[in-house]
């Protein structure tokens, strides 16, 4: 371990400069052995770039770090950048804190005005490194006192700590036996001393604020007579109840309290915390540790002492830290990520969407059309010769009226059903997913109509094919036309006496032409019921089909896709979330 050895028995090193016997000589202008021993002295003395800290972090971590990132790019098109600012920042936090070095511990003391923190950084230290005095706020700045300090200098950096605000503490060296506050176990601890939280000074409360979100521990000092500030609780223990396991709770100035004035106080502060939800930890179990010290006559410091060095030999903090910021997040964005129930697009709701459209470009009326011209070309094929003419003249004007026109879509027979679609297929999302569902719908129905009514024009039958027996039957009634044909001209050549017949042969072969005729149209007309009825089946299907299509190109497919990039982002939530 490097020395960071200056002059005289006291072991603090500054960064800024200065010489002597003082508790602090310079890395940046000093003289002798201290040179570059400062806390920014060796910074590149040992590497901790992103590799090596990736590696040091647990795989659930480092996944559901991974599993934020994810979740935050699939979410910056869907969710409000608003919503996003803070997670943003964390992961940038994230990935900050873990290219640094984690064989250091990041400890603050944080507290009001008058709460002795300066005292007792510079009892933990063992050094007079921070101001202390009447004057309030004494604190203007954050300093910070490294145990170990190589390597530190990036954690320093990323704190904002100010060069001349730096100290290093010796450890092995300075003989933990003579020098207060240079125990082993505290090897890779960095201390800071912050500003109040309450102070009045501008900016104080800002740093403590930016600082709270980068350091790994926070050490809370309370006095008796602000230890149940409001302010203290509302803004800062009942927000980061997530954070117990990197919380310290310490009632400071315990001198002041007589008799057993310390354990009511302590009791109380108990109580607070658990109505804060800040679990404390009693009897081996995990949570926030609450200590009493009096920072002026030292009682209690070695305590303290002790339970840093425990906390910093564990070398885990910073990811109890991070995981505890995870779970925050995590928290507070489970509104945008997890829905009520079961959520996806039903195929009952496909079904109806589909009948929907079918219904707005009149499938069942194309098919009764069809159908229906089946069977009057049937008619007119298989019908008494002058029958047809009727016929014809009928199923053409029919055409005409019905036309192109007649299989138009809807435009509010479709808006309605791309409502109902989109609405069934948001219903249980998030808010933000639910609109981004609705607003994919919206958009592939805007040219919904237009499609239809090209897809229903290309799908509309045409002029019905003739089977083979329609010929034949044509033929056998031109043959019993001729018949009646030829049995009228008979009689009317007996009758004017220019043949010499009987009258019942005539008479016969009109009744078989006449009445075999009508037979056979009307035995055609009814044997071309059930192909008419599956022509029109089929021309329906077509048309149903071609809607179908349109209706899952621009509306399905695109709500389906929505629906699928909401289920990555549920399950990089349920990683995030620790799930």
């Amino acid at each position: 371990m490097a020395s960071t050895a200056g002059t005289g028995a006291a072991s603090g090193t500054n960064a800024g400069g200065g010489s002597g016997a003082a508790s602090g000589t310079s890395a940046g202008g000093g003289s002798g052995a201290a040179r570059g021993t400062g806390a920014t002295g060796r910074a590149g003395a040992r590497s901790y770039g992103g590799s090596s800290g990736a590696s040091r972090f647990p795989d659930p971590l480092a996944a559901r770090v991974e599993a934020l990132g994810e979740l935050l790019g699939l979410s910056r098109t869907r969710v409000s950048p608003d919503e996003l600012a803070e997670t943003g920042a964390l992961l940038e936090r994230l990935g900050e804190r873990r290219r640094l070095s984690l064989d250091h511990t990041v400890v603050a003391l944080a507290g009001a005005t008058g709460s002795g923190k300066s005292t007792l950084f510079n009892a933990l230290a063992g050094l007079e490194l921070s101001a202390t005095g009447v004057r309030r706020p004494t604190t203007a700045a954050p300093v910070s006192c490294s145990w170990d300090p190589e390597g530190a200098a990036g954690l320093l950096d990323r704190l904002g700590i100010a060069p001349q605000d730096r100290y290093a503490r010796r450890s092995v060296l300075d003989g933990a036996d003579r020098v207060p506050g240079t125990d082993e176990r505290l090897a890779g601890l960095v201390l800071l001393d912050m500003p109040d939280h309450d102070s009045a000074a501008p900016g104080h409360r800002d740093q403590v604020d930016r600082l709270l979100q980068l350091v790994d521990v926070v050490v809370w000092v309370l006095d008796p007579e602000k230890y149940a500030d409001a302010a203290l609780h509302e803004r800062y223990l009942r927000p980061l109840a997530g954070h117990a396991d990197v919380t310290l709770l310490v009632l400071n100035q315990v001198d002041r309290l007589p008799g057993d004035a310390a354990d009511q106080v302590l009791d109380d502060l108990r109580r607070l915390l658990d109505e804060d939800g800040l679990a404390v930890g009693e009897h081996g179990d995990a949570g926030a540790v609450v200590l009493a010290v009096s920072a002026l006559n030292g009682v209690g410091v070695p305590d303290l002492r002790a339970c840093l060095g425990q906390i910093v030999a564990e070398r885990g903090s910073a990811n109890r830290r991070l995981a505890a910021d995870v779970d925050r997040t995590a928290g507070r964005l489970q509104s945008l990520y997890v829905g009520e129930g079961a959520v996806g697009l039903t195929d009952p709701a496909r079904e109806d969407f589909v009948d929907r459209l079918a219904d707005s470009v009149g499938v069942a009326g194309a098919g009764e059309a069809a159908e229906r011209d089946w069977a009057r070309a049937a008619e007119a094929a298989c019908g008494t010769p002058w029958g047809r003419l009727t016929t014809d003249r009928q199923g053409g004007a029919d055409r005409v009226a019905r036309g192109p026109a007649g299989l138009a879509a809807s435009r509010p027979a479709v808006d309605e059903a791309v409502r109902a679609l989109a609405d069934d297929a948001a219903q249980g999302l998030p808010v933000p997913w639910a609109q981004a569902v609705r607003d994919a719908a919206r958009r592939g129905g805007e040219g919904l109509p237009a499609a239809l009514d090209t897809a229903a024009a290309r799908a509309e039958p045409g002029e019905p094919e003739r089977p083979a027996w329609w010929s034949a039957v044509g033929a056998a009634q031109w043959l019993l036309m001729s018949l009646a044909v030829a049995g009228v001209v008979c009689l009317v050549a007996i009758a004017v006496g220019s043949l010499d017949a009987s009258w019942w042969l005539p008479v016969v072969l009109l009744a078989i032409g006449a009445l075999g005729g009508r037979a056979l149209a009307w035995a055609c007309r009814i044997a071309a019921r059930g192909p008419a009825r599956r022509y029109g089946q089929a021309a329906e299907r077509r048309l149903r089909a071609a809607a179908a299509d349109c209706g899952r190109a621009r509306v399905l497919e695109p709500v389906a896709a929505e629906l699928l990039r909401y289920r990555e982002v549920r399950e990089q939530y349920a990683v995030v979330a620790g799930g």
